[in-house]
């Protein structure tokens, strides 16, 4: 029976391209709604009103730090454990439990970098309503109520947000099913106590009453009565749901959990990635609400709730006074209603926003980030999860990929076009086929038979490349990977305990439980270089289908109630392809010695990932509705922590016009992660194959990407170590602003570049906010002036890309592109120094090595700070500890904005002092410094007089 089994397996895997390249959109069928997702129709089906919990004040505890107080639910009198946590950093922590759960729920370990050090709660009142805390900061108060429980937090006599205080806290509490033997005892004890009141009826009450206590003892015995519950009326999907043709085992029953927030005074609110819909959430009232739940969804559509490949549970509000957070931790199916209405706040009509969570199991836990400001926001978020991996320079060049370049010689080929064309790339990717059979860490035989000679040929050039590992392990015999994880039984369990198994790209598959750190220890061995046969220093890893991807599972994905050690995977589902990235970054780390930084990227994610590498926005199509979605896309994952994001420039389906692809690649070439990529039944689509004048255009833009690498390289570093996001909503730099609060069609490289890509076919002009009274912005094209906080419309052409440079800044390039980053590592700078109004301006230079940990192990870095006041630009050191020295210098200095100099002079660390030679343009107010000669990393000042 095996073999004909495997045929059919081949046939299956052998039609999926197929399949996949005839269908022309997602098919919502294969995707659960709320209503057909079981606990989120009972949660949402609980509309608001009067809660029925009630905080138990006698039971509260106060620690230094940690206040505990029970709750209960007057309906069926469970009791729930809440602790309440003041964080460091302005934050609050709230966890709600079961009092004394059947079975421990699960809590999301790996995510958080450190258990969050707490400061002081210090109660200032209590009375038999509720308590009143103090949070430390200013007049910040959290207040309790008891009857119906509910939290506020204020600062002074306003209310900042509130916790159930629409009544949908709900935690259904882990209970016995009615037809089990437990509960059959249970219940056949009660059944004798009504047949041993009735026996004894004429008996007087005290002798009844002595033996309903005797029966009682002996229920206790037999069946551990936890509290005196009163049982719920069982719904639909409480312990076995179907969809499609899956059914999900529920052996625990029901356990999810809801509860709601509101945001007084909140009209804006963001986050919750990943969705490809607008940066500002939309209000889900009368549709679908917003889903978390990692799943390999085809060709996906716009402007929809619908869950895609990764999923950040954390969400931000926003007005003019105030930004906030909450940071919901929990790993399983999530779905997130948004509702906006107006409330009475003050004497007057103010918006509210009211949020709601529902998760299918586990416990709430979350975390409550009080700002005030965006950037406050940011850094506490920071210091929960960590911040954005430092990434080699070279990853943050150009990338080249599709699915499949064919063989060695496809790939040398496409490499000597790159320098026939004089287009710089970094990076060339290989997809599944370049494997044996589909089984992941092995060449073709004959394809690829010569790996290490093909990895030599692009290091003699600076260059690297790329493969796909993915989590889903053939089974076959034969398979050094499948035997060692089977004799290790580090698979994914079924429900009967078996491997589990379904179907994917290699046919059947076994799935690595990546929950296991003992798993994710081996599988980063496998990057060894003795292991990873053919591998070399300047090869990098792609993870691909690690929702994970589970071809003839429910939703493409892993049956709920498959097993990973003690726990289903309903309770980690979302925690997958974190744990995947993880354990692949680790292994590139390992095999250098822990000398190298790696270079992963993941399409599933969630909080935390950015420790490890780099996202994309998944298989989207070339179409121009999914280039303008990059960047509200991208820019939601920066705000949670995510800055190396970037789309499949042209897009992974279908085939775009020359005009949407050179559009794609000026937009893609100021976004964080620059890869083209392309789907297998797509015609090949490298850079020259669209004519002369948009091989010039693509040319142009990716040279422009390389020229800005210095100042990318410096927006990763600020972001690693501050969290800061890279790529930025305008509201972000400009908080009190609300014509930027909605802005998705530019965004802010830093602080300091603003970026309007031209995402309209057949477009002759946009227009573009500049934003900050006060302020003046420079086109970096033609150094034209224009005033801050007005709508400008831009005339374009094809060769359009509309950047302005903030005045008030300083930016880095190197302009002698050569065709690689790494060519380009002693090249001298071009500093770029843009005055505001008071004709000032600062910036920053970061240099290391590029690749190394050494920058962090053995301070060995330099980083400058740049500034230009009253006719002076100098350079000073911010790190005088760091050691590193850099043979590139500078160059040139273009200062724009300024006026004509009698004179410049160069002044020297050991006082020196030298006329420099300049060129003026009046029209454009433009200062061009020649050859200042100055190493980039000493002490100078340049004196204009």
């Amino acid at each position: 029976m095996a073999a004909p089994t495997d045929r059919m397996g081949l046939l299956l895997v052998a039609l999926l391209p197929v399949l996949f390249s005839i269908a022309d959109a997602v098919d919502r069928s294969n995707f659960k709604t709320c209503d057909q997702s079981a606990f989120c129709k009972r949660q949402r089906d609980v509309k608001p009103g009067q809660s029925p919990y009630r905080a138990l004040l006698e039971t509260m505890e106060l620690s230094e730090a940690r206040l505990t107080l029970q709750l209960i639910n007057d309906n069926n009198k469970v009791r729930l454990l809440l602790e309440l946590y003041r964080l460091q950093g302005n934050m609050t922590r709230v966890r709600i439990n079961e009092l004394k759960p059947l079975r421990p729920r699960y809590e999301v370990p790996d995510v958080l970098i450190q258990e969050p050090p707490t400061e002081s709660l210090l109660l200032l009142e209590r009375d038999e309503h509720g308590m009143v805390l103090s949070l430390g900061v200013d007049d910040q108060r959290l207040i309790i109520n008891a009857r119906p429980f509910r939290l506020d937090i204020m600062d002074g006599p306003k209310v900042l947000l509130s916790l159930n205080s629409r009544g949908l806290l709900v935690f259904e509490h882990l209970r016995l099913r009615k037809d089990t033997i437990s509960h059959k005892i249970s219940s056949t004890v009660g059944s004798m106590w009504d047949k041993i009141k009735s026996v004894f009826s004429s008996k007087t009450e005290a002798d009844a009453e002595g033996v309903e206590n005797d029966v009682e003892q002996n229920e206790a015995e037999k069946v551990e009565e936890v509290e005196e519950v009163t049982e719920e009326e069982e719904q639909p999907g409480m312990w076995e749901e179907t969809f499609k043709s899956h059914s999900d085992a529920k052996p625990s029953g029901p356990s999810s959990i809801s509860l709601d927030f509101s945001f007084p005074g909140v009209d804006h609110v963001y986050g919750i990635p990943e969705h490809a819909d607008s940066l500002k959430l939309r209000t889900t009232d009368g549709g679908e609400p917003y889903r978390l739940y990692n799943l390999d969804v085809f060709q996906y559509e716009l402007y929809n709730p619908m869950a895609l490949y990764g999923a950040v549970p954390v969400l931000l509000s926003h007005t003019a006074e105030r930004t906030m957070g909450l940071f919901w931790l929990n790993a399983a199916e999530t779905w997130v209603d948004i509702s906006s209405s107006r409330a009475v706040q003050g004497g007057g009509d103010a918006p509210q926003t009211d949020v709601r969570w529902i998760s299918e199991s586990g416990i709430i836990d979350v975390f409550i980030m009080l700002g005030p400001r965006p950037t406050d926001v940011i850094s506490q978020y920071a210091s929960l999860t960590g911040t954005q991996s430092f990434p080699p320079l070279s990853a943050l060049a150009y990338h080249q990929c599709r699915w499949n370049y064919n063989d060695q010689e496809d790939v040398q080929a496409v490499d000597n076009g790159f320098d026939e064309y004089d287009i710089p790339y970094d990076f060339i990717w290989l997809d599944i086929e370049h494997t044996d059979g589909k089984r992941y860490f092995t060449w073709d035989p004959n394809k690829f038979s010569q790996p290490r000679e093909m990895l030599q040929n692009l290091k003699d050039k600076k260059r690297k490349m790329v493969t796909i590992v993915d989590p889903h392990i053939k089974v076959d015999s034969s398979y050094k990977i499948h035997k060692e994880i089977r004799s290790k039984d580090f698979y994914i369990k079924n429900k009967d305990g078996g491997d589990y198994e379904g179907w994917c790209w290699p046919g059947n598959a076994g799935y690595p439980d990546f929950t296991n750190p003992e798993m994710r220890a081996w599988w980063a061995t496998m990057f060894a270089y003795d292991q990873y046969e053919g591998t070399m220093d300047n090869l990098y890893t792609w993870n691909d289908m690690n929702e994970p991807s589970v071809f003839n599972g429910p939703e493409v994905t892993m049956h709920k109630d498959a097993l990973h050690g003690g726990w289903e995977h309903r309770d980690v589902h979302n925690l997958y392809g974190f744990y995947v990235q993880m354990a692949t970054a680790q292994g590139l780390i390992q095999r250098s010695g822990g000398v190298e930084r790696p270079f992963v990227l993941t399409r599933a994610f969630f909080a935390g990932s950015q420790r490890y590498g780099a996202v994309w926005t998944g298989d989207n199509a070339a179409e121009w509705g999914h280039l303008k979605m990059s960047i509200p896309m991208c820019l939601s994952l920066g705000l949670v922590g995510i800055s190396f994001c970037g789309a499949d420039v042209g897009g992974f389906f279908k085939t775009p016009s020359p005009e949407l692809l050179v559009r794609w690649y000026q937009a893609g070439a100021y976004q964080p992660f620059f890869r083209a990529h392309a789907h297998l039944d797509t015609p090949r689509r490298e850079p020259w194959l669209f004519g002369p004048e948009n091989t010039a255009l693509i040319r142009e833009a990716v040279r422009q990407r390389y020229t800005l690498l210095p100042y990318w390289y410096q927006l990763f570093y600020n972001a690693h170590r501050t969290g800061q996001p890279v790529m930025r909503p305008l509201w972000l730099e400009y908080p009190g602003d609300p014509a930027t609060f909605a802005i998705e069609d530019e965004f802010l490289l830093g602080k300091d570049l603003l970026v309007h890509p031209v995402t309209d076919e057949g477009s002759h002009g946009v227009t573009a906010f500049l934003p900050g009274e006060g302020e003046v912005w420079y086109d970096v094209h033609t150094y034209k002036k224009h005033q801050g906080n007005l709508n400008l419309y831009i005339p374009v052409t094809m060769n359009s890309i509309p950047v302005f440079q903030r005045g008030g800044s300083i930016i880095t390039r190197k302009e002698r592109v050569r065709r690689s980053s790494s060519c380009m590592e002693d090249d001298p700078y071009t500093l770029y120094v843009a005055v505001n109004a008071q004709g000032t301006a600062e910036g920053e230079l970061y240099i290391d090595d590029g690749h190394t940990f050494n920058y962090e192990k053995q301070n060995q870095f330099i980083h400058r700070r740049l500034t230009f006041t009253e006719g002076s630009l100098s350079s000073s050191n911010l790190s005088p500890d760091s050691q590193f020295s850099t043979a590139s210098w500078v160059e040139k200095v273009i200062f724009i904005g300024v006026p004509k100099p009698s004179a410049a002079t160069l002044r020297t660390a050991d006082g020196a002092e030298s006329p420099l030679e300049f060129e003026f343009d009046p029209a454009s107010e433009l200062l061009a410094l020649r050859k200042p000669g100055v190493n980039a990393g000493a002490d100078w000042t340049i004196h204009l007089r």
